[in-house]
């Protein structure tokens, strides 16, 4: 694994000890005991990772990992592989449902293409780092070589660090690409050991007939391949997608440079699932935002031992959903460092009782 394997090495366990610290300031705050639910607990899993008592998130990144899917060719969408280029463009002319929510949040989108099939280097403000041009189709073969899979996580490990040096401090993970609720269905049900047919579901709209050819596709892929469950490289190369990879890597990334990574939705959550595999004290730098309506949302955060913090029926991706997680921690900041103390509010302590 060479550089990948390197900097794996380098994650350590949050920091307990801060995250006990922020956990006695809450107490101090003049509100009654533990009121803010786990919106305390946001605050308290942040000071841990960034080994800080007073964290900040107020430079936020929003990285859209953009790829194309091999497995299209195969009939499993409903539009092709071409509107993957379009709504990226779009990501850059900041038309699209994330730029919308961007501006809400203040944060900036990053359309990075990982893996498009179209050539987008005359593109403006896109990020360029195409690792090729679409997976292969994997009912045929592996989607990409192993190579290509680590190099597609170093892209997001490496754009978590070159952010953070620009002085980003919080990071949502987002993916455009045509065709990945099948690749991350394929990859849940070899990981999770679960039949294809409880991970699947319409993606973008797909009729009932549709999704009874999708399933079947899928299974033929994993049929085809024999991803071996325990090698999460393996099945990330042989059933998954360029998105997929760059967005593990940023989680991991998340993990090596200790700032917070927010999971969107399924497709999100399938990546944190393998870099989770891949280093397992990662999963304590990443935080959850909404629940995906897609069928196996629920069942993809079981996988990663994490509980959404928003149930609002999205599944649109993009980042989306992360982003709504994102202003939760602004809430939950404001209220840690602007409310006053209980000496400041003059009215006596809460106690804690058992």
């Amino acid at each position: 694994m060479g550089e990948l394997a390197d900097l794996l090495k380098r994650i350590e366990p949050i920091d307990e000890t801060m995250c006990q610290a922020a956990r006695e300031k809450w107490d101090q705050v003049g509100k009654p005991l533990r009121s803010l639910g786990r919106l305390e607990d946001m605050v308290i899993q942040l000071a841990g990772v960034t080994r800080n008592l007073n964290p900040k998130v107020d430079k936020k990144a929003v990285l859209i990992f953009c790829a194309d899917n091999g497995v299209v060719e195969e009939g499993v969408t409903q539009t092709g592989s071409q509107v993957t280029a379009i709504v990226s463009e779009n990501f850059t002319k900041g038309i699209a449902t994330i730029n919308s929510f961007a501006k809400v949040a203040g944060a900036k989108v990053f359309p990075i293409d990982i893996g498009i099939c179209k050539d987008m280097s005359q593109v403006q403000g896109m990020v360029h780092r195409k690792i090729a041009f679409g997976t292969a189709n994997m009912t045929k073969g592996p989607a990409m070589f192993r190579e290509q899979c680590e190099q597609a996580i170093l892209v997001g490990i490496h754009m978590v660090k070159e952010l953070k040096e620009q002085g980003y401090n919080l990071f949502v993970t987002g993916e455009m690409g045509i065709g990945n609720t099948s690749t991350s269905s394929a990859m849940l049900s070899v990981l999770e050991e679960v039949p294809v047919s409880q991970v699947t579901g319409r993606g973008a709209g797909l009729s009932s007939k549709g999704l009874e050819h999708k399933i079947k596709v899928i299974e033929q892929a994993i049929l085809v391949n024999h991803p071996k469950k325990d090698d999460v490289l393996d099945v990330m190369s042989k059933v998954g997608g360029y998105d997929i990879c760059g967005i593990a890597g940023a989680f991991l990334g998340g993990a090596i440079y200790q700032v917070p990574v927010l999971v969107d939705g399924f497709i999100s959550a399938i990546g944190a699932n393998c870099a989770i595999r891949l280093a397992p004290f990662c999963k304590d730098y990443i935080f959850v935002s909404h629940c995906s309506a897609e069928p196996a949302g629920q069942l993809a955060l079981k996988a990663i031992g994490k509980e959404a913090y928003i149930h609002a029926g999205m599944c649109l991706g993009e980042g989306t959903g992360g982003l709504l997680g994102a202003k939760l921690l602004d809430f939950a900041l404001a209220a840690y460092n602007e409310v006053a103390d209980f000496e400041q509010a003059d009215f006596g302590h809460y106690e804690l009782l058992k």
